[in-house]
C-alpha cells in the first residue's frame, strides 16, 4: 500500500503576523543601533525612533495630510480608470481571437515602455497635478489587470462553456455567466499588483515632476532643505505604510470573495 503524505500546514494567520511584526523589529532596532552607535553619520540616517516619531508627528500635520490625501486621490482615480478599461480590453482580447490577433503587436510594443521614460512629455502636455498622474497611474496599472485578464480566460473550463452552448446561451452569455466569474480571481490579483504599481507611480511621478502637491513632492522638497533626511525617511516610512495597508485590505478582500478558487486549487493539487 503505498504511503501517504500529509501536504505541510502553513502558518496560521496570528503566526504569520508574529513572523512580520519580528522581521520588522529586527529591522527597526538594526537602523537604531547604526544611528545611536555613530557608524552611520545620523545626518544619514538617523535613529529609527527619531523617523518613526517624525512620522507620528506628521499625522498632526494638516498640509503634510493633504499632500497624503492627493496622492491617494491619483491613486484612486488611475486605479478606477485602469479596471474600468483593461477588464473590458482583457475580456475582448482574450474572447476573440481575431481581435487579439490584430492589436498584439500594438500592446507588445507599448507594454515595455517605463511610465516614468513618459514623465517629462506628460508634464508638457497635460501639466501638473492629477492632470499628469493619473494617465500616468492608468498607463501603468492597465498592464498587469489586462494580461491577468487574459490569464483568467485561459483558465476557464472548455466544458463548463460547451454545457451553456448546447442550451443555446450566446457568446455574451457564456461570457458573463461562465468565463467571467471564472477569471475574477486572476483579475483581483492583477488588481492587486496594479495598486502596488500605481502608488509607486504616484509618489515617484511627484517626486520626478518637481511641482504640484503630494507626497512624493513632500518628499521631494524635504530632500533640499538642510537637515531633511529625517522627514525623506518619514515621507517614505509613510509611502511603505499606505503600500502595506492598500495590499492587506485587497488581499483580505480576496480571500474572502474567492475562497472558492483557493479552496478548488488546492483540492487539484
Amino acid at each position: 500500500m503505498a504511503n501517504q503524505t500529509t501536504p505541510p500546514r502553513g502558518l496560521s494567520r496570528p503566526g504569520k503576523w508574529a513572523r512580520g511584526a519580528a522581521g520588522v523589529a529586527v529591522l527597526f532596532l538594526a537602523s537604531e543601533a547604526l544611528g545611536r552607535a555613530g557608524i552611520v553619520d545620523r545626518s544619514y540616517l538617523p535613529p529609527a525612533s527619531s523617523i518613526t516619531g517624525r512620522a507620528l508627528e506628521l499625522f498632526g500635520d494638516t498640509t503634510f495630510l493633504f499632500n497624503v490625501r492627493v496622492t491617494l486621490t491619483a491613486w484612486a482615480l488611475g486605479m478606477l480608470l485602469a479596471i474600468a478599461i483593461s477588464v473590458p480590453l482583457g475580456l475582448l482580447l482574450g474572447s476573440v481571437p481575431a481581435v487579439n490577433t490584430a492589436v498584439r503587436a500594438i500592446v507588445e510594443f507599448l507594454r515595455p515602455i517605463p511610465s516614468v521614460a513618459l514623465i517629462p512629455l506628460a508634464g508638457l502636455v497635460l501639466g501638473s497635478g492629477l492632470n499628469m498622474e493619473v494617465p500616468l497611474i492608468v498607463y501603468a496599472c492597465s498592464w498587469p489587470i489586462l494580461f491577468n485578464t487574459m490569464y483568467g480566460l485561459d483558465d476557464v473550463d472548455p466544458t463548463a462553456k460547451e454545457t451553456l452552448r448546447s442550451f443555446g446561451f450566446g457568446r455574451i452569455q457564456v461570457l458573463l455567466r461562465v468565463s467571467l466569474p471564472s477569471a475574477a480571481p486572476f483579475i483581483a490579483t492583477g488588481v492587486r499588483l496594479a495598486a502596488s504599481i500605481a502608488l509607486i507611480l504616484a509618489v515617484g511621478t511627484e517626486i520626478l515632476s518637481g511641482f504640484g502637491d503630494g507626497l512624493g513632492m513632500f518628499i521631494a522638497q524635504a530632500g533640499t532643505a538642510p537637515d531633511g533626511t529625517r522627514d525623506v525617511l518619514a515621507g517614505t516610512l509613510w509611502a511603505g505604510c499606505l503600500g502595506l495597508v492598500i495590499d492587506t485590505l485587497l488581499v483580505q478582500a480576496e480571500n474572502r470573495a474567492f475562497r472558492w478558487h483557493k479552496a478548488q486549487r488546492s483540492g487539484a493539487s
